[in-house]
Formats: C-alpha cells, structure tokens, sequence
C-alpha cells in the first residue's frame, strides 16, 4: 500500500478541503461532532471506566467519521443507520477494539516511562505543595513529564492515525495498518507540521476571541456560550479534514 509524499502546502489543503466537505452537509457534520462531545462529557463523569471505553472506541469512532466523510463527499446524504454500517462489515468491529485497547495499552505504558525519571522530583514538589498549599511547585514539576509523554506521542500519533481505516476499510491487519500510518506520516512530517500549527492557530483564536469579549465587557457566561458554537464548528471540520487527509496520502489506491 502505497503512501503519497506531500509538499508542506498540504497542509493547509487539507484544512481547506475539510471546510468544503463540511459545508456540503454542515448539519449532518454539527451533529455528530456534538454527539462525540456529549459521549466524551458523558464519559469523563464515571471514571475510570467512562475514559478507558471512550479511548477503546476511538478506532471506530474514527472509522465512522471517515466512512460518512466518504459517503458525503461521493453524495450520499448520510442516514442515522448509515452511520454504524462500517462496523458491521466482517471482522472490522473486532479489529477496532483490538486496535483501541492497544492505543489505550500503548499510553497507559509510555505516560509511566515519562514519569519514572521525574518520580523523585514530582515527590518533593507534592511534599511542597501540600505544605506551602500552593500548586505552583507541581506544575512546575510536571513540565518535564508531559514534555517527554508530548514527544513520545506523536510517534504514538502517527502509528494510529491512518490506521482504523486502512484496517476498516481494506482486509489488513491491525499490525499491517500500523506499520502502513506510520510511513505514511513520516513520508508526509511536514504536511502534517503545518497541519497541526494551524489547527493550533484555529483554536487559539476563537480562545483571544472570547477573552477580547470578555475585555470589552461582555459578561464571561456570554462570552463562553457564544464559544460553544465555534468550538464546534472548528472541531466538526477537523473531523472532516480527516478525509481529504487520507485521500490525498492513499489517493493512488482508492
């Protein structure tokens, strides 16, 4: 399976791409993407169990995503039962779970490496907070940590991204769709380098646009409602960049 190499341009394309996709059936895409945001809310309230099924289901999550980009962008207007018929194909539903439970297998044991060379230092800095009552000392503690787990997850990243649908989509193994998502990102680092600043850059200013709201005196509650809706709005056409993502990688084979 042969993956594309992509200028850095691409990018920005695929953001571009994503926005078209999303205005064939902006409903349909607004809709699921505040489905996505009720299960994950939904989810964060029993934990642990509510994160560890959530983070299982994202392979799928994500098969479904691509599968109704591919349908709205062949014009198929998607279905509420359109939505889970890529699961239903043979085998596809359990290699998805297989794959989330090796994510989820994969962060649990890469987020305790990040922390066995920080154990000492991330102790005394709890000691200190706790007596100095100030959680300043521990957010320091925790930079190092997060800025190795960071690095180590986007090799993580790059292994699953194109993966649930390579494995959902063609009659390849977990292992093979692996391997194939992890060329694939690194033939295409700085596509993908661009991708993620401006995905950055997206949500960074609709986060200055609610505080220069709240600076020119709106009320703070105001100023998060009217949030709300960009937030997921930017995050719907996220989901959609996903396909143009893909196409343009794998185009040669579909």
């Amino acid at each position: 399976m042969q993956a594309q190499s992509l200028p850095f341009g691409a990018g920005l394309n695929w953001i571009r791409d994503g926005w078209k996709l999303f205005r064939m059936q902006p409903i349909t895409f607004l809709s699921w993407g505040m489905f996505l945001s009720l299960i994950l809310k939904m989810a964060s309230v029993i934990p642990p169990i509510g994160p560890v099924l959530f983070v299982v289901f994202l392979p799928a999550i994500n098969l479904m995503t691509m599968s109704a980009c591919k349908n709205e962008a062949s014009g198929n207007r998607m279905q509420i039962g359109m939505w889970l018929e890529p699961l239903k194909v043979k085998g596809v539903m359990g290699r998805m779970i297989k794959m989330g439970i090796l994510y989820f297998a994969i962060c649990i044991i890469v987020g305790a490496l990040s922390l066995l060379p920080f154990i000492d230092a991330l102790s005394q800095a709890v000691d200190v907070a706790i007596d100095s009552k100030e959680i300043m000392p521990l957010l320091v503690a925790i930079r190092g940590p997060l800025i190795v787990f960071a690095s180590l997850y986007v090799i993580i990243a790059s292994l699953f991204w194109y993966a649930p649908t390579l494995s959902g989509w063609y009659t390849i193994s977990v292992t093979q769709a692996l391997f194939f998502s992890g060329i694939a990102c690194w033939r295409n680092k700085g596509a993908f380098f661009v991708y993620g600043l401006l995905w950055l850059g997206i949500f960074f200013g609709i986060d200055l646009f609610t505080g220069l709201m709240i600076s020119a005196g709106i009320s703070e509650a105001i100023a998060i409602t009217l949030q709300m809706p960009l937030n997921i709005i930017g995050v719907s056409v996220l989901y959609c960049s996903f396909y143009p993502n893909y196409m343009s990688v794998f185009k040669s084979n579909d």
